[in-house]
């Protein structure tokens, strides 16, 4: 059999051409004051369009959900705008692009949402490490206040206005953004939710909100639109809390009957924590839908990954940013261009629209 990566995935309402999956990969490029995508924005996905899927940049549903400098909206009519007219550009090449909603939680700085004030988290539990003001600053993390009961009702809200208006953009779905140390992975660990109420303490209660937000996405696209993505071996910004394990093997249970079109995993990293292979490989066994998964992939190992069925995608970042016909050089064996670490956030077109080509 050949590489598997080359050929067409069904996944939930669309037939992908090929199972390499542009991963979302913030790039700090949207335009200043009104955070909507520009025409810079729509060249570099139009260059990428040969991904068997785009999933966008992370961007905020809310103002109070952004966490960098520059990130894209969706929240706004201007935003929509912008946004139409990349899935336009991606559509024209017979793309499929679905955007990546977001909301960072604590991870985030009063200054890029300054009328709103603190960053909202489960607890009132700060991140680790250093963030980025609204002018690139680097500074400690806030400590965020704890989000209430009506505000987290909003941030329901604000999840269905999103995906109205990735719908109004020309959106072929919505990946929910429920890893990486963000808003609603925060609710998933004891390290960082300390809640008495309906959403803190048990398994269920710790992933009640994704689950809430995952039914509001349902019910405004159908679930063959909507992906998700998780990373239970991962949580940045945060100590990994052992005891979060039992949250994913019931929330990947519960996913088994939404039948979303596919679920995003980030997979374990050797080294990062205690070997967990073991939980890993059950856990991805558990699922019994599209799985793309995710994190320092190279194409051979990818293709393996695809031809053992430990996935029916794999999504590509850093290799994404350097090769925008990543595809083509895969299938074609050839070296890939190297990519620039300094040029990945924030800029122009250095490094964000002047990769070659295959000639």
């Amino acid at each position: 059999m050949g590489n598997k990566l080359f050929t067409p995935l069904q996944l939930g309402a669309y037939t992908l051409k090929n199972r390499i999956v542009m991963a979302p990969l913030t790039r700090m490029r949207a335009t200043p004051g009104t955070l909507s995508p520009n025409d810079l924005n729509v060249e570099y996905y139009h260059q990428r369009a040969s991904a068997g899927l785009i999933i966008t940049e992370a961007s905020q549903i809310s103002p109070i959900g952004m966490g960098y400098p520059l990130t894209p909206g969706i929240y706004t009519n201007e935003q929509v705008a912008g946004w139409k007219k990349v899935t336009d550009a991606v559509h024209a090449e017979g793309g499929k692009i679905f955007i990546q909603l977001w909301h960072v939680g604590r991870v985030s700085h009063s200054s890029l949402h300054p009328a709103e004030g603190l960053p909202v988290a489960p607890s009132e539990v700060a991140a680790a490490g250093m963030t980025l003001t609204s002018t690139f600053e680097q500074v400690p993390f806030e400590t965020p206040r704890a989000i209430t009961l009506e505000e987290i009702k909003q941030t329901i809200a604000d999840y269905r206005k999103a995906a109205e208006n990735a719908l109004a953009a020309g959106f072929d779905g919505v990946e929910l953004h429920a890893a990486n140390g963000y808003l609603l992975h925060e609710f998933m660990h004891e390290t960082s939710n300390k809640r008495t109420d309906e959403y803190g303490g048990s398994v269920e209660n710790k992933a009640r909100i994704t689950l809430e937000v995952l039914d509001i996405l349902v019910d405004t696209l159908g679930s063959d639109k909507v992906g998700i993505r998780l990373s239970p071996f991962a949580y940045p910004y945060g100590e990994y809390d052992a005891n979060s394990y039992p949250v994913y093997e019931y929330l990947v249970e519960k996913l088994n009957s939404y039948k979303l079109a596919y679920l995003h995993l980030i997979r374990y990293r050797q080294g990062e924590i205690e070997a967990v292979e073991s939980k890993e490989e059950k856990l991805w066994k558990s699922y019994t839908g599209n799985i793309i998964a995710a994190d320092g992939f190279t194409a051979e190992d990818a293709a393996e990954y695809v031809k053992s069925g430990k996935a029916d995608a794999i999504a590509f970042g850093r290799n994404f940013i350097a090769n925008p016909d990543l595809p083509k050089r895969m299938e074609l064996e050839v070296e890939l261009n190297v990519y620039d670490r300094d040029t990945f956030y924030g800029g122009a077109e250095k490094g964000y629209t002047d990769y070659p080509f295959l000639k």
